[in-house]
C-alpha cells in the first residue's frame, strides 16, 4: 500500500498496466486505505466503521463492476463527517490513478436508477477537471445513524480528486433509504460504462486535445 500526500499522486499510466491502484491517505483525523479493481466483477470488502455508507460503498462496486477494498478509522467520537469526507477523497485518488492517461476509455456515460418509489440519474465525465452538481432533497436528515448531508461531502471529495465532472439528480422519493441507494447504484452503473474500453477506439484518448 502506498502513502500519497494530498497533493502528489504517481504518474499516469496506461490502461493495459492493470487499471489498478492502491492508494493510503492518513491525517489526524482519519487514516484511510483504499484499493480499486476497475476491471473487476463486483466484489467488495467496506470497513469504515458506518453501517450504512459501507452498503452504499459495497452498492457502488457491485454495479459498477470493480473490486473495492476499503479500511478506515476515523474519529467517529465526533460524527463521520470527516471518515466520510476522507474515504471519497481516497477513493477519487485511486480512481485518478487506476485511470493513468484514460487511453481507450469511453469517458461520458449516464445512468437512471428507480428503487421502488424513488429514481435517480447520474452523469459522468472523465474530463480531467473536477465538478460536481447535485440536486437531491433528502426526505430524512438520518438513516440509520448517517447524516444525509454527507452523501454531498462524499461526492465533493471524489470528484475533487478524480478529476470528473459529476451530475447527481435525486428525481422522486420519499425513503430517504431508496433516494441514497438509487444515487450510490446509478453512479456505479454510470461509473462502470464510462470507465470501460470503447472497443471502437481503444488506443486514443477520447478528447480533440489528446489528453484527459
Amino acid at each position: 500500500m502506498t502513502n500519497y500526500p494530498l497533493t502528489e499522486l504517481p504518474e499516469a499510466h496506461a490502461p493495459g498496466t492493470g487499471r489498478t491502484a492502491e492508494i493510503r491517505r492518513n491525517t489526524e483525523e482519519t487514516e484511510v486505505s483504499v484499493r480499486i479493481q476497475l476491471q473487476g466483477s463486483g466484489q467488495a470488502r467496506v470497513h469504515t466503521g458506518v453501517g450504512f455508507f459501507d452498503h452504499m460503498l459495497e452498492q457502488f462496486a457491485r454495479h459498477a463492476l470493480v473490486d473495492l477494498d476499503i479500511d478506515a478509522e476515523g474519529d467517529l467520537h465526533v460524527d463521520a463527517h470527516h471518515t466520510v469526507e476522507d474515504v471519497g477523497i481516497t477513493l477519487g485518488q485511486a480512481v485518478h490513478q487506476a485511470l493513468g492517461n484514460k487511453k481507450g476509455v469511453r469517458r461520458f456515460a449516464h445512468a437512471y436508477v428507480p428503487l421502488d418509489e424513488a429514481l435517480s440519474r447520474v452523469v459522468i465525465d472523465l474530463s480531467g477537471r473536477p465538478g460536481l452538481a447535485m440536486d437531491a432533497e433528502f426526505t430524512c436528515p438520518s438513516v440509520g445513524g448517517f447524516d444525509t448531508q454527507l452523501v454531498y461531502e462524499f461526492f465533493q471529495g471524489f470528484v475533487n480528486h478524480a478529476l470528473v465532472t459529476l451530475h447527481v439528480d435525486n428525481l422522486k422519493g420519499r425513503n430517504a433509504h431508496h433516494q441514497i441507494e438509487t444515487i450510490f447504484k446509478a453512479f456505479g452503473r454510470a461509473f462502470r460504462d464510462a470507465v470501460a474500453i470503447d472497443a471502437r477506439s481503444p488506443e486514443h484518448v477520447p478528447s480533440t486535445k489528446g489528453t484527459l
